[in-house]
């Protein structure tokens, strides 16, 4: 993109890294957005300078208001404007900038598309006015922009993410609060995010398209509600996923949907079988949840494309074995890998006679301090076998919290058994990163305690090897199979 448009490129670049920053419509009623946004822009560690402007002036949060733009330091190099002040007054707002020379605008206000005939015109005048100055304008109706490598938490609600490398764009401000809320619970990061709004001038494929030349960014994760033009929207999205994983969330795929997009947003219906096979086509990975959509983004985040669609799954329990192999067979892209003989006499080095010597690999209770490691180590090192899922994670650690919390610790011993399985527990989740990076195949841990008990040694030691731990094995067949789909894809376009 920065070769096609490079003004276009700097724009971007003032919306996400900023060298300062001026909060239009501050206000010291904490109640409001004026006062929430100075608060979140100052309480994460921005670097820049932060300015911001008051009709009756005064000092808010220990900022010296100015009354109007054109109050502004003339030496402050000021490439952002947020913008709280109500609609009427954007217009002459967005002169002053340019007589400023602000670059980018990120527009809160409402009362434009979303809100029929008027507003429509409203906003027209507004993009209009916007390209005539030079001005990027993102939204209006829009919740905020937020960007890890510069510490910005520009937005008008929490939270804010670690930093990591997943760029979200959402035409709802809610789902990019979802996106950061699941981010902050799993661990697993994001480099920008950014509420479009309305829209209307810079649309959800424009901000995944600044994203997939972003160096901070590896992965896109967008939510649209409409398309005006779906043939530039396959079009876009086609180059974006040329270049990075992609991730799609829809709403509006009933004609209830539909009517809720059109009073939300004032997005355009379209037919979602036709979305569909767009997404298909265009390389783009489309979820059907949430859920769904930020463990597809994540998994791309942080594990490496599987080669084939051969999944071997690892399990201390067989029930969970068996579901687990339901759910590879019922993806239709993934499939459980035949166990070669000389990886079946390897791992009989290792378990107990009694090991069910087939795939599902079911531990039967075999394990001692190496097994795990080591078993895993001979799986994902076979040519046979492109992905792992290990099951069973924190059983040993889930013991040790009942021995903790009962009557009898400390004493008869406890201590020590309760420190060697939670040990255990982060060295097992240890060693599915360290074999998934030297082997090069992806190695997908699942268990219930992710959310069931997060604190538990082993979710959290998954965590802090900067993987996602999953809620269930179904989740992580899931994720993997979007995986395979996009290797696929990749190498269909030569790009494997």
């Amino acid at each position: 993109m920065s070769a096609a448009n490079p003004n276009r490129n700097e724009q971007f670049r003032a919306l996400f890294e900023p060298r300062a920053i001026v909060v239009a419509g501050a206000s010291s009623h904490p109640g409001k957005f004026g006062f929430v946004t100075l608060h979140n822009v100052l309480s994460q560690g921005y670097a820049g300078g932060v300015f911001a402007t008051n009709r009756d002036g005064g000092t808010i949060l220990g900022i010296d208001t100015v009354a109007s733009i054109d109050d502004l330091p003339a030496d402050a190099p000021i490439d952002l404007v947020f913008v709280c002040t109500p609609a009427a007054a954007n217009i002459e707002l967005l002169r002053a900038c340019t007589r400023r020379g602000i670059k980018a605008a990120f527009v809160t206000s409402a009362g434009y598309g979303e809100a029929g005939d008027a507003g429509r015109v409203a906003e027209r005048e507004l993009v209009d006015l916007a390209n005539e100055l030079g001005i990027l304008l993102a939204g209006p109706n829009g919740q905020g922009v937020v960007s890890t490598p510069a510490r910005l938490c520009a937005q008008i609600v929490a939270p804010y993410p670690p930093a990591g490398t997943i760029g979200v764009a959402s035409q709802s401000g809610n789902f990019v609060s979802s996106f950061l809320n699941y981010s902050v619970q799993t661990g697993i990061g994001i480099s920008r995010a950014v509420s479009a709004g309305n829209a209307a001038m810079i649309t959800v494929p424009d901000y995944l398209d600044f994203y997939a030349d972003d160096p901070e960014t590896t992965v896109g994760l967008a939510y649209v509600e409409g398309i005006a033009d779906g043939r530039a929207f396959y079009d876009r999205i086609r180059t974006v996923a040329d270049r990075m994983p992609l991730v799609l969330l829809k709403g509006g795929a009933t004609a209830g949907g539909q009517r809720a997009a059109a009073s939300h947003t004032g997005a355009l219906a379209s037919d979602d079988r036709v979305f569909d096979g767009m997404c298909r086509q265009a390389g783009a990975i489309r979820a059907a949840t949430v859920e769904e959509a930020f463990e597809a983004a994540a998994t791309f985040a942080t594990q490496p494309l599987p080669k084939g669609p051969n999944v071997a799954v690892m399990t201390t329990a067989g029930g969970w074995g068996v579901v687990t192999a339901d759910a590879i067979t019922a993806s239709r892209q993934l499939q459980l890998a035949k166990m070669p003989t000389d990886l079946l006499a390897e791992i009989d080095t290792k378990l107990p006679p009694r090991w069910s010597r087939n795939n599902p690999i079911d531990l039967a209770g075999g394990e001692t301090r190496d097994t795990i490691p080591e078993v895993m180590a001979m799986v994902a090192g076979h040519d046979a076998i492109d992905a792992v899922v290990y099951l069973g994670l924190g059983i040993q650690s889930n013991q040790a919290r009942l021995m903790r919390e009962g009557r009898f610790y400390p004493g008869d011993g406890l201590e020590r058994i309760v420190d060697y399985h939670e040990r255990q527990d982060a060295r097992f989740a240890e060693a599915a990163a360290e074999i998934s990076i030297s082997t090069g195949k992806p190695i997908l841990t699942a268990t219930e305690l992710a959310v069931a008990f997060p604190d538990n040694a082993g979710p959290r030691a998954v965590r802090d090897n900067g993987r996602l731990c999953y809620a269930s094995s179904n989740r992580a067949v899931t994720a993997l199979g979007h995986l395979y789909r996009y290797a696929q894809f990749r190498a269909r376009r030569g790009r494997a």
